[in-house]
C-alpha cells in the first residue's frame, strides 16, 4: 500500500492536490539534495529534474514502492537498481508528445522557410526575397528514429503536409502504424530528407549522432532533435553542417546541458564547436522547451496522478 509520498520539484500544485484529496500524505522538500532527504519513512516519489536518483540513494529508501518523474525521460534515475530493488518507475510521456510534435514541426518550418533570418532582416530594413526562398515539407521523405509516444505523434502530425512518405525506425517490432512504415536502418539512410530524433537517453543512444552516422546517408538531410542533446556529438554536426552533409538542424536540445537541463551558460565552459555552431545560419535553437507548453503541464502532472493511483489499487489487490 502506498500512504506517504515525497514530491521533489515544485510548479506541481495539482498533483499534490489531487494525490492528498485521494488520501495520500504528501510532503515537499524542493532544496535538500540526496545526502539530506530522509528516504526512508516514503512509499513514493515525484520529481522532474532538480535530482540524480542514484543506488546510493535508493538504498536507503526501505519502503520504497515507485518513483514517478514528470516529463518523458528517465534518465536521472538508476533504472536497473530500481527495478532490481522492485520499485516501479513512472513517467508521463503521454502528456507532452502532442507539445514536442508541434514544436518539432514548427521548427522545421522556420528553418526551411528561413523564417527567423528573414524576420531578422525585415526589422533592419532588408528586403530579400530570393536568398529565403523556403523548400516544402510536400514531396519529401521523412524518417523518424524512435517511434514511441512522441514519434507516433509527430507523424501524425506531419501526416497533413503531403510528404511523400514517412519512415520509422525502433528497437521494438512491429510499431509501424498508418502513419509511418517501420524500416530498417539502411532504408531510412537511403530515402531520407528529413531525420526527427524521437529517442531515449541510454547507452546505445549517446552520442548515436556521430560522423560515421552521418556519413551513410544518401544525400544531404535535415535533423531535428527534441529528444536528447547528447545523442548528437556537436563538434560532428558542425562538421557536416560545414561540408553539406547536412542541410540544416533544429535543435531543442543541446549536448552540454546537465541531467536537470539547468542554463548551459551559467554552468560550463563551453568548446569552440558549440560557437560554431550557434553562429551557423543553418541552425535552429530553442531552449529545451519542445514539450514545454501550458498543456502539457497539465496533461502530464494527470497523467502522473492516474498512474500512482492505479498502482495503489494494484498494490492493493
Amino acid at each position: 500500500m502506498i500512504k506517504r509520498i515525497l514530491v521533489l520539484d515544485k510548479n506541481h500544485p495539482f498533483i499534490i492536490h489531487k494525490l492528498k484529496k485521494e488520501g495520500f500524505l504528501c510532503d515537499e522538500n524542493y532544496y535538500d539534495s540526496t545526502d539530506k532527504i530522509d528516504i526512508s519513512v516514503y512509499d513514493g516519489i515525484i520529481l522532474r529534474s532538480r535530482l540524480i536518483i542514484d543506488k546510493k540513494f535508493i538504498k536507503k529508501a526501505k519502503n520504497l514502492k515507485f518513483i514517478a518523474r514528470i516529463g518523458s525521460g528517465i534518465e536521472n534515475i538508476d533504472k536497473d537498481y530500481s527495478l532490481k530493488r522492485g520499485i516501479t518507475l513512472i513517467s508521463s510521456p503521454e502528456g507532452n508528445k502532442d507539445a514536442v510534435a508541434e514544436h518539432a514541426i514548427g521548427m522545421l518550418l522556420c528553418l526551411m522557410n528561413h523564417i527567423i533570418p528573414s524576420h531578422q532582416q525585415i526589422k533592419k530594413g532588408k528586403w530579400d526575397r530570393e536568398n529565403n526562398r523556403g523548400m516544402e515539407i510536400m514531396g519529401k521523405t521523412i524518417g523518424i528514429i524512435g517511434y514511441g509516444n512522441t514519434g507516433k505523434a509527430f507523424a501524425k502530425k506531419l501526416s497533413g503536409f503531403d510528404a511523400a512518405r514517412i519512415l520509422c525506425y525502433d528497437i521494438l517490432p512491429q510499431i509501424g502504424d498508418l502513419y509511418a512504415k517501420q524500416v530498417d536502418m539502411s532504408t531510412i539512410f537511403q530515402k531520407s530528407d528529413i531525420i526527427s530524433l524521437h529517442v531515449p537517453y541510454t547507452k546505445e543512444t549517446k552520442g548515436m549522432i556521430n560522423y560515421d552516422f552521418i556519413k551513410k546517408f544518401y544525400k544531404p538531410f535535415y535533423l531535428i532533435n527534441t529528444s536528447r542533446g547528447r545523442c548528437i556529438l556537436t563538434s560532428h554536426l558542425v562538421k557536416a553542417l560545414k561540408n553539406g552533409k547536412i542541410s540544416g538542424a533544429c535543435l531543442d536540445v543541446l549536448e552540454y546541458e546537465n541531467f536537470s537541463f539547468e542554463n548551459i551558460f551559467h554552468h560550463h565552459k563551453l568548446p569552440k564547436s558549440f560557437f560554431d555552431l550557434i553562429h551557423s545560419n543553418k541552425v535552429v535553437f530553442t531552449p529545451h522547451v519542445a514539450g514545454w507548453t501550458q498543456e502539457s503541464k497539465s496533461k502530464m502532472d494527470k497523467k502522473i496522478v492516474e498512474k500512482i493511483i492505479l498502482l495503489n489499487k494494484k498494490l492493493n489487490s
